[in-house]
């Protein structure tokens, strides 16, 4: 039978120590190879610390019900959507769509997870799933919209001989857009592909350290790998057309973009 012997790491001062060491190593790096991200690498490391501690506090007590876990979940859906529309770079107006993207994709996955019973319907279960599916539904929404920008201005020729062929504009913009589609979805092909010879992602590290068995840690990972290919998929999809209708726009598009 398999020994557990992995733990996970105590917040005492061998901790702090180490992790002041991983931020100078960072920071170094970045000074030696002048990568000039010195001050961001600190910034986002106090942030991490800061955050991560309050976020603890605060899963503690949601874990002690099923509404405060739902109502966790909800937060961190719209965190996830704020986040992604600033780093699109759309107007604020257009949030609501940038979020139905995510919602799209994240919400069906999440509620397929629960409702099957393959996670149990309770704060331990809610929060980890969501936070991981949510969160890659993001990171879709914000590659998805970043690159099909990037697309619509560099090709605005190309739209525009669309249109001239007597194509809808959203059929014009779908034609641009379409070479970027899988672009967003590489990351999470490349992470499920490899998983288990390149890298062993955070949810099977979790189950291990919280004294589960390796088929135990294999099987939540594959849980947690299919989920996001699924989310991220209808993610893309969702926001893809969305930007083809002039729903979500980069603010440096709104003149040349016909709505």
């Amino acid at each position: 039978m398999f020994a557990q012997t992995a733990v996970a790491p105590s917040p005492d001062l061998r901790l702090a120590l180490v992790l002041v060491a991983l931020v100078a190593i960072a920071v170094l790096a970045s000074f030696l190879g002048r990568l000039g991200a010195g001050r961001e690498q600190v910034g986002a490391a106090l942030r991490a610390v800061v955050q991560l501690a309050v976020v603890s506090l605060v899963i503690a007590a949601a874990l002690s019900s099923l509404w405060s876990s739902l109502a966790f979940a909800a937060l961190m859906f719209v965190v996830a959507s704020t986040t992604s529309a600033r780093r699109i770079g759309v107007p604020w107006r257009q949030l609501p769509w940038v979020a139905t993207g995510i919602a799209a994709g994240a919400f069906p996955i999440i509620g397929l997870c629960l409702i099957s019973g393959v996670v149990p319907f309770n704060g331990a279960g809610i929060i980890p799933v969501a936070g991981i599916l949510i969160g890659g539904a993001m990171t879709a929404s914000t590659l998805t919209g970043r690159r099909a920008s990037d697309e619509i201005k560099a090709n605005h020729g190309s739209y525009e001989a669309a249109l001239a062929l007597g194509l809808p504009a959203a059929e014009a913009a779908f034609v641009v857009l379409q070479p970027t589609a899988k672009e967003a979805l590489m990351p999470g092909l490349d992470q499920t592909r490899t998983v288990g010879l390149v890298t062993l992602p955070g949810a099977f590290i979790g189950v291990l350290l919280g004294g589960g068995t390796p088929l135990d840690a294999g099987a939540a990972q594959v849980l947690v790998l299919l989920g996001l290919l699924a989310v991220q998929a209808i993610t893309s999809a969702v926001l893809l057309r969305l930007i083809a209708r002039a729903k979500v726009v980069r603010r440096d598009l709104v003149a040349i973009y016909p709505r």
